[in-house]
């Protein structure tokens, strides 16, 4: 396993990490002794840094999180967010109370007396341009209740707008090969103000792995099936924003990429960590296998100039105009 820097932080964090969403909730049927399985198998292979939110399952991806780190907490950075439990719209969401009660929320149920990172999780713009809301954060670090901020954003421009805070010292933004705009327009300053970049959807949820045909049906209670449309949520946190069938049609046109690198799975994840702006990538898994297959993308060869050439044209000319949603 490779550590990078992650940004302004005193933290050097695996390359390829887990993002939690799937264990907690929301992707269809779950099991937690098959969850913790695979936080165990990650960290065996050296992966020291997990992402989460208190909205995960009700909280439920950071109670897992508490049992699978004990007596690693020294060790094993912990990421989680806030305010989605609450009305994004609402400034009193972003009141001193109110953001204290969700970080101590989060350490209870992390079992920990410091949060390494929290990040305002994905807030409407007005919220980010206020500003108030790091006001708070700045407090809360100096208590010691956190010992880093950052904010997770669904468009270029509210990560720009974020960084303007000098203390924002990550950002998490929705990175894929379907999702290239971040990098001729957010990562060179993320680079320049040295902020970390944490690569979310780095599968466009199971479209870059290729294992999908358009008569494919998800359980009822899974993101991909009740948010397809962007009815619950943003569109871009599903299919990267691509309605499915294109999405499902456009991946057919990325069988190539898995060439001498087992499978399109390992290739899409190695693609985004060919950026050097990226902190960590973070794909979510529901069983060890998923784990294991993730974790051999840092071993696979990278991609060739002429490769990597012809993924930036694939995405201007057959993706963006594609795409659904803010971004």
């Amino acid at each position: 396993m490779q550590y990078r820097q992650f940004g302004k932080t005193d933290m050097k964090i695996s390359e390829l990490s887990f993002g939690t969403w799937a264990i907690g909730g929301a992707w269809g049927q779950t099991n937690d002794q098959e969850a913790l399985n695979g936080l165990a198998r990650a960290m065996d292979a050296g992966v020291n840094f997990f992402d989460t939110a208190d909205v995960y399952g009700d909280g439920h991806s950071e109670e897992l999180l508490a049992k699978a780190t004990k007596g690693k907490e020294d060790k094993i950075h912990i990421a989680t967010k806030f305010c989605r439990a609450g009305d994004i719209h609402d400034p009193k969401t972003y009141s001193e109370e109110s953001v204290t009660n969700y970080v101590e929320n989060s350490l209870r149920r992390l079992q920990r007396e410091q949060l390494d990172l929290i990040q305002i999780h994905c807030p409407p713009i007005e919220i980010i341009r206020d500003g108030a809301v790091f006001e708070v954060l700045d407090k809360l670090q100096q208590q010691g209740k956190i010992r880093h901020y950052g904010v997770s954003v669904e468009t270029v421009e509210e990560g720009l707008l974020a960084m303007e805070n000098p203390n924002v010292a990550a950002l998490q933004v929705i990175f894929n090969i379907f999702r290239q705009k971040p990098i001729t327009e957010l990562f060179p300053v993320a680079q320049e103000k040295n902020v970390g970049i944490l690569a979310r959807v780095p599968l466009a949820s199971g479209l870059l792995t290729g294992k999908f045909s358009t008569a494919h049906q998800f359980e009822d209670d899974d993101h991909r099936k009740f948010n397809q449309n962007g009815e619950a949520f943003n569109v871009g946190e599903t299919f990267a924003g691509l309605p499915f069938d294109k999405g499902v049609e456009l991946s057919k046109q990325l069988e190539w990429i898995a060439e001498g690198r087992g499978n399109m799975t390992r290739a899409a994840l190695k693609w985004i960590l060919s950026h050097e702006a990226i902190s960590s990538v973070i794909p979510g898994f529901k069983t060890v296998k998923q784990v294991e297959d993730n974790l051999a993308a840092v071993d696979v060869p990278e991609f060739a100039e002429q490769e990597l050439d012809k993924l930036k044209t694939f995405y201007k000319n057959e993706v963006h105009d594609h795409i659904r949603g803010a971004y």
